[in-house]
Formats: structure tokens, C-alpha cells, sequence
């Protein structure tokens, strides 16, 4: 059996369905809005039907309680699948559960059957808090691009054939303390550049959103583009329309750790990415990756060394990079992950956890 923390219908529960195929998992709903409610429908259905082994994508609390109850009242073995560091991801908004969030978070991975990382970062560290087993699977971009995405989306979106963009894709969330949230970086960068050719393209949704059009200022609809949310059969083409990604990620243990769904996508889409000196910055690059000093995204020096990079860039280095972007990294291969999955649980299953 296998359910996703992120609820019902999210992309969470798509890609732990799609890892489990070959095994044909009963999927339990999860209703992210009802969630004591929901703890007790978990307990009741693995009371009552007593899976060989559930799964579980995400870390949140009330799934991870349903696991840890049912693993001591039933002997329902199972696993867990991560993206992140849970006691450093919740000490960040919530410094006063730090202690609780790092006593949960070993629990979950000692008690388990085995984790599945969605980095070998977090796999290390599964590890080291007790889980058994754990294998990487680091996600897929789904789909290709429009033959002619690049020449459709810079039309529709008024950017200039020969412009440089930079951009990215994902949720606008504004973290309140810092005003920060994704493409903040990237506006910030533009605007201490006098280079017309430049635009920065940022496509999403969210609370961060009018913040990023009050920093643009003057540049908004102009060199900063915020078309807003698109579809997800169109992520490719957007990407398709832009020359560099951008991964604003921190140096600390929640950042550091992680590999976003916006890595597969970057290279999906041949394009090259810039980002801070993180683990996988070293590990996957080949020539394609420029890494930029700086702990933070929003750090002056950070953000002074985007500015130069923005300011100097040519379509020739361009070229260059886009070109180093591995076709096929094996890391981002859907059927490599599934096939690595799936041994994970018959290995897990056949051992009689």
C-alpha cells in the first residue's frame, strides 16, 4: 500500500504510484485538510487489512504518526520517501520544535523498513538515523517540449529573439521574516544591471508573487517577466524559452541536502544552471553548472556575483554550457528509479521485515 503527505492528487502521489508500478500498490487517500481524521482512517485500513508494507511519500506528522502507531500496534512494516532533512526543514520556520522534529525524524527512519531519498544526500542520512535500508530515486521530468517552444513562449511572452533569459519555475511562497521567495535572487540581479538585452522570465504562482512586482519596479513586464502559474504539460516549453535556470538553494542542511523537482526539469531541458556551492553543484556538473559563493540566495554576495554573471555572460559561453548539459543523466532516468525502487521493496519484502 502507499499514500503521499501531500494529499490526494499531488504530484507527491503521482510519483510514488509511478515508482511502484510493477508492484500494482493499493493507494490510500490522504485529505491534507482533515488531518486527525484522516490519522484514523490510516490506523483503521492498516488494522483491517494488514499490507505486506506500506509506503509513505513525504515526512508530515500525521502520516509518519499512522506509520510509527501501526508499526508498534500492528507490525505494519514500512518505508519512507524524503526530499528533505525534516529537523532542519522545521526548525526553520519553527526554532521551538527543533528538538521534537529531530526525535521524530529519527524515529521514523530507525523504525522503518527502508527509505527512499530523493538525493543520495538524504539516503547518508537515513542512514545515519537508523534506516536499514535506502536507495536513491531523485524524480523525472515527464514529457518533452514543442519542437518550436522556444520561438512560441518568447513571442507570446514579447522577448526578443536574441535576448538572454534567466528564469525559473516554481511555487512563489514568500518566507515573511527574510521577504524572500524564488526568482527574488534573479530580480534583484537584473536590476543592479543597466544590459538591455536581459530579461529574467519567472513562471508561478503564489504569496511571493507581489513581491517580486514590487522589486521589479520600473522593469515590471519588461526585463522581469511574471506570466504567472502554467500548466504542467508546458514546463518544458517555458524552460525551453529561457538560456539559464536558476537554483537559489542555502548552504545549511535543508538546502544543501536536497535535489528539486526544477534539477530534472533544468536538465530535461538542456538547460545550464546557476547556483550556490551545494553538494550536487560538485557532484553532476561537467561544465554546465556555474557555482556561485555565498551560504544564502539572498546574500549580498550572492546576489553581487549573479549581477556579474548577468552583466558579463555571452551567447557564445551560452552556447557553450548548454551544450555540457548531459543527455540522459542517469540519476534523473525514470525507469532506472523504478527499477531501483521496486528491488528495494522485494528485497524488503522477501526478508520479512
Amino acid at each position: 500500500m502507499c499514500f503521499a503527505t501531500q494529499g490526494s492528487g499531488s504530484g507527491d502521489e503521482r510519483r510514488i504510484v509511478e515508482l511502484l508500478a510493477p508492484l500494482a500498490p493499493t493507494l490510500l487517500t490522504f485529505d491534507r485538510g482533515a488531518k486527525g481524521r484522516t490519522l484514523i482512517r490510516l490506523l483503521r485500513e492498516l488494522r483491517r487489512r494488514r499490507p505486506d508494507l506500506v509506503v509513505m511519500e513525504g515526512t508530515g506528522l500525521t502520516g509518519g504518526m499512522a506509520l510509527l502507531l501501526a508499526h508498534r500496534w500492528f507490525g505494519t512494516p514500512y518505508v519512507v520517501s524524503s526530499g528533505d532533512a525534516v529537523a532542519p526543514f522545521v526548525a526553520a520556520g519553527h526554532p521551538w520544535l527543533r528538538l521534537g522534529a529531530h526525535v521524530y525524524e529519527r524515529l521514523l527512519y530507525a523504525c522503518s523498513a527502508g527509505v527512499i531519498g530523493w538525493s543520495p544526500y538524504i539516503v547518508g542520512r537515513a542512514i545515519s538515523m537508523g534506516a536499514p535500508r535506502a536507495a536513491t530515486a531523485a524524480n523525472w521530468s515527464a514529457g518533452t517540449s514543442a519542437e518550436d517552444a522556444r520561438a512560441t513562449i518568447r513571442r507570446r511572452l514579447g522577448i526578443p529573439e536574441d535576448a538572454v533569459v534567466f528564469g525559473l519555475i516554481g511555487s512563489l511562497n514568500l518566507a515573511r521574516r527574510l521577504e524572500w521567495c524564488y526568482g527574488v535572487e534573479l530580480v534583484l540581479a537584473l536590476r543592479a544591471t543597466d544590459r538591455v538585452d536581459l530579461r529574467v522570465l519567472i513562471v508561478g504562482d503564489g504569496s511571493g508573487r507581489s513581491r517580486l512586482e514590487e522589486l521589479a519596479g520600473a522593469d515590471l513586464g519588461r526585463r522581469v517577466l511574471l506570466p504567472g502559474r502554467c500548466a504542467p504539460e508546458e514546463v518544458l516549453d517555458f524552460l525551453a524559452a529561457m538560456d539559464v535556470g536558476s537554483l537559489p538553494q542555502t548552504l545549511d542542511p535543508v538546502g544543501a541536502l536536497r535535489y528539486t523537482t526544477k534539477l530534472s526539469e533544468y536538465v530535461a531541458a538542456g538547460l545550464p544552471v546557476v547556483t550556490g556551492q551545494l553538494p550536487l553543484a560538485y557532484d553532476l556538473d561537467d561544465g554546465w553548472i556555474w557555482r556561485l559563493p555565498g551560504d544564502v540566495p539572498w546574500s549580498p554576495e550572492y546576489i553581487g556575483a549573479l549581477t556579474a554573471l548577468m552583466s558579463s555572460v555571452s551567447s557564445n559561453e551560452l552556447a557553450i554550457r548548454r551544450a555540457r548539459v548531459p543527455i540522459g543523466l542517469a540519476i534523473f532516468d525514470r525507469s532506472l528509479q523504478q527499477r531501483r525502487i521496486v528491488n528495494l521493496v522485494r528485497d524488503i519484502l522477501a526478508a520479512g521485515v
